[in-house]
């Protein structure tokens, strides 16, 4: 079974923190042990070996940055003052810059996907033999599109590769997002409609949900979501950071994929982290219990799918103790297994959902 990852932090971490994610995992373990970085997001969950062993062929690699009124720690450099739509176009096109140069000076570890020929040229090579090492497909997800300065620059991120936009982080001039409620405006309608004149997939991740139903209404274009999980499962949770029942049904009636998120807070409500470890342990389970309740909802499995949202600000301290590294998502087999999923619907679930939403939507 392949793998595919609707949602990694790639580019933000190797800018932010000068990761190596051609290294092993063990590696940049090591070499972080005790730095600011492992500190505060704890220890890495992606690296070379990792991909390799997990047989993750396809990523959704993201451009991200936050706006000042988010910074956390005084290391953050990846920040723009608010409602800077040109600080934030520079660091969105420095990670798009990154991708360019890690799949022009590594081939054959890391290739941009930005066509189904590019990405069936990926698959293939995974599928050509078990053994050897593989390319990771990279497809462009931009990750609030503060970044985009207007409408009639939508060519140009085209050009870059750029095939899936989410409107909101926190919130921003097109939508309220996570923990900044508000609804679409006038600017995000303009956005969106000058994205479906590119077929761009939309991702409603991080969206308020007002803005979310609207866009489901009306954006013409694929959507998805990329790394969300089920507020239905989570009574009592304090934001609007994940989707109630009605924006999954519609979702679903839309054709969507929904990438759910193996994070202890996000599985567990009021889970922190404590002391540099796991303060409770909130078992891979409930992630299956996300991915079913997806399924359940459907009628079918088409609609679930895996977003790590790795290495996003948590690390190894803060997911279910199965997982080590990315390589243990096929371990939710053992979880899918006995709720009466079949191989088929786990291969649909780790990686067949998001390859046939990518066959469909991207250009040939």
């Amino acid at each position: 079974m392949l793998i595919i990852d609707s949602h990694e932090d790639i580019a933000y971490n190797m800018l932010e923190f000068g990761r190596d994610y051609l290294r092993p995992v063990a590696e940049t373990r090591r070499l972080e042990s005790g730095s600011f970085a492992q500190r505060d997001n704890g220890d890495t969950l992606l690296g070379w070996d990792a991909y390799q062993r997990g047989r993750v062929a396809v990523v959704f690699s993201t451009l991200f940055a936050a706006p000042a009124r988010q910074k956390v720690y005084e290391w953050e450099t990846l920040v723009y003052p608010d409602g800077d739509a040109e600080a934030a176009h520079r660091l969105y096109r420095a990670q798009v810059d990154l991708y360019h140069r890690l799949a022009g000076e590594h081939p054959n570890r890391f290739r941009l996907v930005a066509s189904r020929a590019d990405l069936e040229a990926v698959t293939a090579h995974w599928d050509s033999s078990p053994a050897g090492e593989h390319p990771i497909g990279l497809v462009f997800l931009m990750e609030g599109a503060e970044g985009i300065r207007s409408p009639a620059e939508l060519a140009e991120w085209y050009d870059l590769g750029l095939r899936q936009i989410g409107l909101a982080w926190a919130g921003t001039r097109f939508c309220g997002g996570t923990k900044e409620p508000g609804p679409l405006t006038d600017e995000g309608r303009a956005l969106l409609k000058a994205m479906a004149d590119f077929h761009f997939t939309l991702d409603l991740s991080h969206m308020d949900e007002p803005a979310a139903l609207e866009c489901l209404d009306i954006y013409p274009g694929p959507i998805i979501a990329s790394h969300v999980n089920c507020l239905a499962l989570l009574p009592g949770y304090a934001t609007n950071r994940h989707f109630s029942d009605r924006v999954l049904r519609g979702l679903i009636e839309r054709g969507g994929v929904i990438g759910v998120v193996p994070l202890n807070s996000f599985l567990k409500v009021g889970w922190l982290r404590k002391s540099g470890s796991r303060r409770e342990e909130v078992p891979l389970s409930v992630l299956a219990d996300h991915i079913d309740h997806i399924c359940q909802l459907a009628g079918d499995v088409r609609h679930a799918g895996i977003g790590t949202d790795f290495d996003g600000g948590f690390g190894l301290q803060s997911v279910p103790p199965e997982i080590d590294t990315i390589a243990d998502l096929h371990k939710l087999a053992d979880f899918l297994r006995p709720r009466g999923y079949s191989e088929s619907d786990i291969e649909a679930v780790l990686g067949g959902n998001w390859l046939n939403h990518l066959k469909e939507n991207l250009p040939a």
